[in-house]
């Protein structure tokens, strides 16, 4: 090569200024494997201090700083990168996130419930309770007065048995009335509780009109249970009392075993049908289409719902201890410290109204757990939580009588789905 050619191979065309001649390829050290040689001269270069570029080299380890160093690289990388190394809750829009629940979750659940909608919780209980109250204060006067009359005319006992029946009679009668009432007041407090779970508020008057047409499903609900716990002990006592008359001395022992066997029994019927209230009300069924239902849902689930309906009558019989015997101690001493008339009558009228406030928010909280121990049940073998985050997104929740869950269709009702496009 002359050196004029060499000369014009230095130069290039914008006559930059010579330099040594490129080295030889024999004399370049090797490239280490898989790295690309570096940019020429002019290449673009990512700035300084700037954010990080991905690198030529798809297999080079991550720099210190980058996306990659963060516990969920994909969320950090950018929208386009799918979040499955990530976790995100579930979606928690009122009182309950949705999904299963735990037994914290459902204290906490129903308190919030029960606070957020004061009158359609314990006002429904207190006006129940306060009707239960005043017809048993009055039929228990009325009874005395009945006696004390016959007593002072010197009536003989076949004329004192008269108003000894008719008081029992309505004893008896007012026992209904007071199955009837929790019964309601259960039924009705799953329509605070289910609007709850979705943010939703709920007033006295508008939980009654929401719920106007299973009150009398309630009620006949109660009947029908009343009647067939009355139609089984009817038979349990004939059958016991053949026994003692066939077995003597032994047939005590055996009826007082099988009466240890049917308390075992009573508490798991029980148990199993406490959901009938709430499936009523919420799913509009039918009496004995709920009974089926409560059924159902507690299947595989009863020690749990025992469980958790145990602790909450324990919880509220303790608290109710704790609130009214201070009262009762405070105001029977101030009666009986007192000759006066009115102020006896005043003193047990106080004591009546502070032990049917407690009661009231007592059966009120007891109800909201049961409510939400239904919910439950329904998203753990139902998936009810999807069927609420479907009404979530719906317009009708600003429906004032709208009723989350009323038309759900348990998964286990639902055709399956079909195969794919493409396959038999």
């Amino acid at each position: 090569m002359s050196e004029q050619e060499h000369k014009g191979q230095q130069d290039g065309p914008q006559g930059s200024v010579p330099g040594p001649p490129p080295p030889r390829v024999q004399d370049q050290p090797p490239a280490a494997p898989w790295n690309p040689a570096p940019p020429p001269p002019g290449a673009w270069q990512p700035p300084q201090g700037g954010a990080q570029q991905p690198s030529a080299n798809p297999w080079a380890q991550p720099q210190q700083g980058s996306a990659w160093d963060s516990p969920n690289p994909y969320a950090a990388a950018g929208p386009g990168f799918p979040q499955q190394h990530g976790y995100t809750p579930p979606p928690k829009p009122g009182i309950i996130p949705l999904r299963p629940l735990g037994l914290g979750e459902m204290m906490d659940g129903a308190f919030q419930a029960c606070r957020r909608n004061v009158l359609a919780a314990f006002g429904n209980s207190l006006l129940i309770q306060g009707i239960i109250t005043a017809l048993t204060v009055g039929l228990g006067f009325g009874m005395i007065s009945s006696l004390e009359d016959a007593a002072l005319s010197g009536a003989s006992d076949d004329e004192l048995a008269g108003p000894v029946l008719g008081a029992l009679t309505g004893f008896v009668g007012l026992g209904i009335i007071s199955l009837v009432g929790v019964m309601v007041v259960q039924g009705l407090l799953v329509v605070p509780v289910a609007r709850a779970t979705l943010n939703l508020r709920t007033g006295f008057s508008q939980m009654w009109r929401i719920a106007r047409r299973s009150i009398l499903r309630l009620a006949g609900l109660a009947l029908v249970l009343l009647a067939a716990s009355a139609v089984a002990v009817t038979v349990l006592v004939l059958l016991f009392s053949l026994v003692i008359y066939l077995l003597g001395d032994a047939g005590i022992a055996v009826v007082v075993i099988a009466v240890l066997a049917l308390a075992a029994v009573t508490a798991w019927v029980s148990v199993k049908l406490a959901l009938a209230p709430a499936a009523l009300v919420l799913e509009g069924t039918g009496i004995f289409r709920s009974i089926a239902r409560s059924w159902q849902l507690t299947g595989r689930n009863w020690w749990r719902t025992f469980g958790i309906l145990i602790l909450t009558s324990m919880i509220v019989g303790i608290l109710t201890q704790i609130l009214t015997i201070p009262f009762s101690f405070i105001i029977g001493f101030a009666g009986a410290s007192t000759e006066d008339p009115a102020a006896l009558v005043a003193s047990s009228v106080l004591l009546i109204a502070v032990t049917l406030l407690v009661s009231a928010v007592g059966y009120a909280f007891q109800g909201a757990v049961t409510a939400l121990l239904y919910v439950d049940l329904r998203i753990r073998r139902e998936g009810f939580d999807l069927a609420l985050m479907k009404d979530q997104e719906g317009p009708h929740t600003q429906d004032p009588d709208f009723l989350p869950g009323r038309h759900a269709v348990p998964m286990s009702r639902k055709a399956p789905a079909g195969p794919p496009m493409g396959m038999p």
